[in-house]
Order: structure tokens, then sequence, then C-alpha cells
């Protein structure tokens, strides 16, 4: 398994990625408002452009991704395929994200799908749960 940052002619495959998984996970949990909200949120080409991916790759597979933004302080994208969960990738990258990370607090929204990983991760909610656009999630911190 290799971590390495996601380029701008991989960018298609990892939005890809997010996308399917979201569509498996997530979005079930959200309205037909809040599905909409992600699918411009990750076909906003501006705002993507300000993140910064990387990819746990296995034989040239894209098996899970996780973006940032405010140079690695907040995670916006957290996403592993599904017949790779429970495999350690998840852990993968967010280690490789600690590791190139000067922050002391990593936040992020965590959809309630992922509250458990983010908890067995070390985060803990800052507050209850959300509900912006349609999307639901729990504002979460992890401090080294």
């Amino acid at each position: 398994m290799e971590i390495k940052k996601i380029d701008v002619f991989q960018i298609s495959n990892a939005i890809n990625l997010i996308w399917k998984t979201f569509l498996q996970f997530e979005a079930p949990e959200y309205s037909v408002e809040g599905v909409q909200s992600f699918k411009n949120f990750i076909e906003d080409k501006e705002i993507i452009q300000t993140l910064e991916f990387w990819g746990a790759y296995e034989y040239n597979e894209l098996k899970g991704v996780i973006a940032t933004n405010e140079n690695r302080k907040h995670i916006c994208c957290f996403f592993v395929k599904a017949q790779y969960h429970k495999q350690g990738i998840g852990r993968k990258l967010w280690e490789c994200l600690l590791e190139n990370s000067s922050s002391e607090i990593i936040t992020v929204n965590s959809s309630p799908y992922a509250v458990p990983v983010y908890r067995k991760l070390g985060f803990v909610d800052t507050d209850i749960e959300q509900l912006s656009d349609g999307m639901k999630y729990t504002p979460m911190k992890f401090e080294r």
C-alpha cells in the first residue's frame, strides 16, 4: 500500500471514488437536498483546486482518499471503497495526514455514518449533530 498525493491528472478518479462511496454509505442518511449539496461540492472545480488530496494505492488502484483544506487543518473528504473497509486503509491515510500536518488540532464535520470511525481515530465531538443544506454532520476535532 502506497499513500501519495493525488495530482491533477488523478483528481477525477478521486472524485469518482468519493461520489460512489458517498452514494453507498452517506446518501441514505441525507435528503435529496443533502445529496445534491454534496454533489455540488465535489463538482465545484474552484473548491476542489483549494483542497489537498492524498490517495491509498495498491497495484495502481486507488482504494481510498483523504482531502483537506486550510493547510491540513480540516478534513473535507475521507472515503475508502466499500470492498476495502476494515483493512487499515483509512488508518494509513489518517496517519499520513498526521505525519504531514503541523496542526495541533485537526477538525472534521463528520457524516452520521463516519462518527464511530472518527472516534476510533481519536476525534471527539465538539457539538451535537447539525443540519445544513440538507446534510447532517457532527463537528469533531482531534488534538495531539
